[in-house]
């Protein structure tokens, strides 16, 4: 049976904002600098292309860990807030991560917005820098006390995963050429309204792989991988995607903020 799937779009900072960005992500971390003299071989007139750089410049907290302070920017009952600030911490299993609740000048700010701005979304690790402080870097739509224990599991913990720095998995290639792109976009289309642009940027444009610093091969049971019906893959078989982080998301954050 094919999972619902989970349609969370990370969002990107405007183009006029990302340069900057991408230079505050390394100085944070300089292991996020994108391998340009490898790739410039590769790919002709990268190293004059500052977009294109900022595009592949990974965004991961210092390695000496995170601590970010997390808001709510609709005031929600202290046990909502605990709750999802519990689901939050769960990536502190296997690595040097902490999430505080504060009312001073949050890094993370978490709204339940609905309409244009509404859905699940995070923006990517450190890009959270970028965003003005009254505006939210996070959206839980409609999250509520009575919102099923498995949505924590599977939508709190997944948007924290971007926070922390962690892309889609199911973008990663080996994945993406599992995937019929006629179909995907008439699935896309009917089932959340996405644009066809929208759809290949978020579904069928598989990351640069050398951008990375993830696991050896993608991890279908991911909590950073959409749960992919088999409607829209080439063999029809899905892509089951993840509801709670799994031993490859703790091994591999691990790796990334050591305790």
């Amino acid at each position: 049976m094919d999972h619902e799937c989970l349609t969370c779009i990370p969002k990107r900072l405007p183009t006029e904002a990302a340069n900057a960005a991408a230079e505050t992500a390394i100085r944070i971390n300089p292991l996020n600098r994108a391998p340009v003299e490898r790739l410039s071989r590769v790919i002709p007139g990268l190293s004059n292309s500052k977009a294109y750089i900022a595009i592949l410049t990974t965004k991961y907290w210092h390695t000496n860990g995170v601590k970010l302070t997390v808001g709510f920017l609709d005031n929600p009952q202290q046990d909502l807030r605990d709750r999802i600030i519990l689901h939050m911490n769960a990536w502190s299993k296997t690595a040097k991560v902490q999430f505080t609740e504060s009312n001073v000048d949050p890094q993370v700010r978490i709204a339940r917005a609905g309409g244009q701005e509404g859905g699940y979304w995070s923006y990517l690790g450190t890009d959270v820098l970028s965003i003005d402080k009254n505006s939210p870097t996070m959206n839980l739509e409609g999250f509520t006390m009575n919102t099923p224990d498995s949505e924590f599991y599977r939508v709190v913990r997944h948007e924290t995963g971007h926070t922390l720095g962690c892309p889609h998995e199911h973008m990663r290639a080996q994945l993406v050429a599992k995937i019929d792109p006629a179909k995907a976009i008439k699935y896309f289309e009917a089932t959340q309204g996405w644009s066809e642009e929208e759809i290949r940027q978020q579904v069928l444009t598989p990351i640069e792989e050398s951008s990375l610093r993830g696991t050896a091969y993608a991890d279908q049971s991911s909590i950073m991988c959409y749960q992919i019906p088999g409607t829209i893959t080439k063999d029809g078989k899905p892509i089951p995607g993840g509801m709670d982080i799994d031993k490859s998301d703790y091994d591999f954050i691990g790796l990334i903020y050591p305790k």
